[in-house]
């Protein structure tokens, strides 16, 4: 869609005065400044597109480029940016380059409102939890030092920043005045000073208090993941809001099973007559004991596989695997007799190493475990 004429949308005629179109694009712009309108994302657009107007017309070099070539001249590499450019910008940008227009009109004109209420500072804390606690997902109760507004405390608007939060600075350079935006230094951008001050708060009216915060852990949250908690930081002076609880977990080693994503690993070791004559083991996993069959012959090494028995994932869509590792146990030390019975068996044809071209290598098998 072709975009609309710079003149057309200040409605003005391209003979207008540097005064005509500053006060042609005042007038647009608290038409449809986002404060009075909010919600409003038409009227948020035509605010958008008077200040790229504004942007052009302005100035008078782009001014004349845009007269004899149109929208076309601040296009492609060439355009250098110019013109266009606030459809990607946000409403922070063209409030700190042209909230001068708005010179006490009663917007926010780059000050505070635009911004957003002030938001208090986030707290973070590491939560520790167990593989079953990460199996099953669980509630915890923890206590949290956060400061609050302290009771009888009331604000007024900040006299250095008028209750924007933000102070603007202009300064002579050799390209011309140059405009700055920064974070008002009495009240820190809250746009509220302390009126009235009770004994033992800080010099915001703040006082640290203690609070028992439930955290709902989801199933399947792995170690560093960070959660977070809405309203549970630190409050903020003034009409200001909480910040967040940052919850970060983690994961407590587990005495048995490894973890590895939503697969769990456990050590199963066998002595050499379970492994020759077959047995069977009951093991204990997060969702219970499990009896696992050894058949006659098992190699140390080989993985059993469990289906489903390992940890949910995050996202809800079904659950790992538990990976169970054969491991041959020698002993080192052998009584006359043993010895002398493995002696005798020493070059027996059942007893010597068979390499099976089709088996698997261990490398092998990992590979597979994770592919």
């Amino acid at each position: 869609m072709a975009k609309a004429d710079y003149y057309d949308i200040l409605g003005i005629s391209k003979s207008a005065s540097k005064a005509e179109i500053k006060k042609a694009y005042r007038k647009k712009a608290i038409q449809f400044h986002p404060d009075k309108n909010p919600d409003d994302k038409g009227a948020e657009e035509k605010f958008k597109e008077a200040a790229e107007a504004y942007e052009i017309l302005s100035d008078e070099n782009k001014k004349a480029r845009y007269d004899q070539y149109g929208h076309s001249a601040f296009e492609g590499p060439q355009g250098g940016g110019a013109g266009g450019g606030f459809g990607g910008m946000n409403m922070e940008d063209i409030f700190s380059q042209f909230g001068d227009i708005f010179g006490g009109g009663g917007f926010s004109g780059g000050g505070r409102s635009r911004r957003g209420v002030i938001k208090g500072s986030n707290l973070r804390i590491r939560l520790k939890l167990t593989l079953e606690e990460v199996l099953n997902g669980v509630e915890k109760k923890v206590k949290v030092k956060r400061l609050v507004k302290a009771k009888g405390a009331t604000y007024k608007t900040c006299s250095t920043c008028n209750g924007q939060g933000v102070v603007m600075r202009v300064t002579n350079t050799i390209l011309g005045r140059m405009q700055s935006q920064s974070t008002c230094p009495t009240c820190n951008g809250a746009g509220k000073s302390v009126d009235k001050r009770p004994k033992g708060s800080d010099a915001n009216g703040m006082v640290y208090e203690h609070e028992e915060v439930s955290i709902n852990i989801p199933a399947g949250v792995t170690d560093g993941v960070q959660l977070k908690v809405s309203g549970k930081g630190n409050d903020a002076p003034g009409n200001g809001i909480p910040g967040d609880l940052l919850v970060v977990i983690q994961e407590l080693t587990h005495d048995l099973l490894k973890r590895e994503g939503v697969n769990l690993h456990y050590d199963m070791y066998l002595s050499i007559p379970e492994v020759i004559l077959g047995t069977s083991k009951t093991i204990d996993t997060l969702k219970g004991k499990v009896k696992i069959s050894i058949s006659e012959g098992t190699q140390s090494g080989k993985i059993l596989r469990l289906r489903g028995k390992g940890l949910p994932n995050l996202d809800g869509y079904g659950s790992g695997d538990l990976l169970i590792h054969v491991n041959v146990f020698t002993p080192s030390k052998l009584s006359k007799d043993q010895k002398k019975y493995f002696e005798s068996i020493l070059d027996d044809e059942n007893f010597k190493p068979v390499i099976d071209k089709s088996s698997k290598s261990f490398f092998e098998k990992v590979k597979d475990m994770f592919s």
